[in-house]
């Protein structure tokens, strides 16, 4: 096969698969034991309103900055005599009553940033708001701790900066059975046949050829995984809940991947924001509750912790839309059956001492909760993958 027609054959298959990034770099590395525990991580996208999701029901400060948007009292589900849940919260207050729901308040970090995309950026590569790095958090324990790029899924069609490390990347998957056809897709399996071309070691074509050669394997892996799960619990038909069933269905397959990455968009509520938060919230909630009663089920939720995390909190006074704008400190919710700590792991920040900016202050590094994780639940060396020493915290 000649350098131009390989191209040509390798730029039809990428327009079907390689799009996302499924690399198998790791093959080369010496394999290291994962362990048993795994991860799940969730953003949600655009920035989720704390205070109208963990509400100070009982602070005059909160009825004056929203005289329009605060939440009712007598809809708000008490957890304790200061703070509840948004009413669409319900499934996690049970969750909460269980001692299966950890709430870390004022979650943020120095000089926070306000811009979507740079905010993401430091949450997924666990940085300063003054350091650009091109790795991800996740991605770099795979490449100290990974042996294949299916030890970490994102279950979308596009992979995050957070799974991208420096010698390989997660692998990103919306639908396994998809994932699989296209890997069997003649054009790309024609590709495939010419490995041994002397052109593939010109303009990086060896170093693609490698790469779908890998999807091409992993592809098959999951695929074989996924086809013989099972699940008898009812998801929410939205994406989100499908997302979250594909996952529940990976992990009781008995994959072998220790972080798996997911998303649910749409909180960048600058207007109307009450009920535009409430059915997010809801779907947010009610997938939530069908997956950990598809893990117990399963006998896969003692050994799987939750995590949910957003860019950014919103600013504590609603605008003039009847929404809010890009704040700073929010809060994060820990799921598992695990937890030390359960409950609230903290208070509030004052809402009568806040920022120049009007958000409230962070008292709670984000990159605490990473390295609490890595070192006290995926039993590996958080320095090596933050690049930097963080206190740990109490959770787990």
């Amino acid at each position: 096969m000649d350098r131009r027609s390989f191209i040509k054959q390798s730029s039809l298959a990428s327009s079907l698969f390689f799009v996302p990034n499924f690399l198998k770099a790791f093959e080369s590395l010496p394999a290291q034991s994962l362990g048993y525990k795994r991860l799940v991580v969730i953003q949600l996208a655009g920035g989720n309103d704390g205070l109208n999701t963990i509400v100070p029901f009982n602070n005059d400060y909160y009825y004056r900055f929203r005289p329009n948007i605060s939440l009712d009292k007598a809809s708000i589900i008490k957890a304790t005599d200061e703070l509840g849940f948004h009413p669409s919260l319900m499934p996690l207050k049970k969750l909460y009553d269980k001692g299966y729901l950890a709430i870390i308040n004022n979650i943020g970090y120095p000089n926070p940033n306000r811009s979507h995309f740079r905010a993401t950026d430091i949450w997924q590569t666990a940085s300063g708001s003054h350091q650009n790095w091109h790795t991800g958090w996740i991605g770099r324990f795979l490449d100290a701790y990974g042996n294949a790029p299916y030890n970490a899924i994102e279950i979308d069609d596009s992979l995050s900066l957070a799974l991208k490390g420096e010698r390989g990347n997660g692998i990103a998957v919306q639908n396994p059975n998809v994932l699989y056809k296209t890997s069997q897709d003649p054009y790309f399996k024609n590709v495939l046949k010419h490995y041994q071309d002397d052109h593939l070691s010109e303009h990086n074509l060896g170093y693609l050829y490698k790469s779908m050669i890998a999807a091409e394997s992993s592809a098959k892996y999951i695929f074989e995984k996924h086809k013989a799960a099972s699940s008898s619990v009812d998801y929410p038909q939205n994406e989100f809940g499908k997302q979250l069933q594909t996952m529940a269905k990976l992990i009781n397959s008995g994959i072998e991947t220790k972080v798996f990455y997911a998303s649910l968009g749409g909180f960048d509520t600058h207007a109307r924001q009450v009920n535009v938060q409430s059915r997010l919230l809801t779907i947010y909630a009610d997938s939530i509750e069908a997956f950990v009663n598809d893990l117990k089920q399963s006998g896969g939720f003692d050994d799987t912790l939750i995590v949910t995390f957003s860019e950014f909190g919103r600013r504590v006074k609603q605008n003039a839309a009847f929404g809010t704008d890009h704040g700073a400190a929010s809060n994060l919710f820990i799921i598992g059956s695990k937890l030390k700590t359960p409950g609230f792991y903290n208070e509030l920040g004052s809402l009568s001492d806040l920022d120049d900016n009007g958000d409230l202050k962070y008292s709670v590094d984000f990159r605490s909760v990473y390295a609490t994780i890595l070192s006290k639940w995926m039993d590996v060396n958080d320095h090596t993958i933050l690049k930097n020493t963080f206190p740990k915290l109490n959770f787990i």
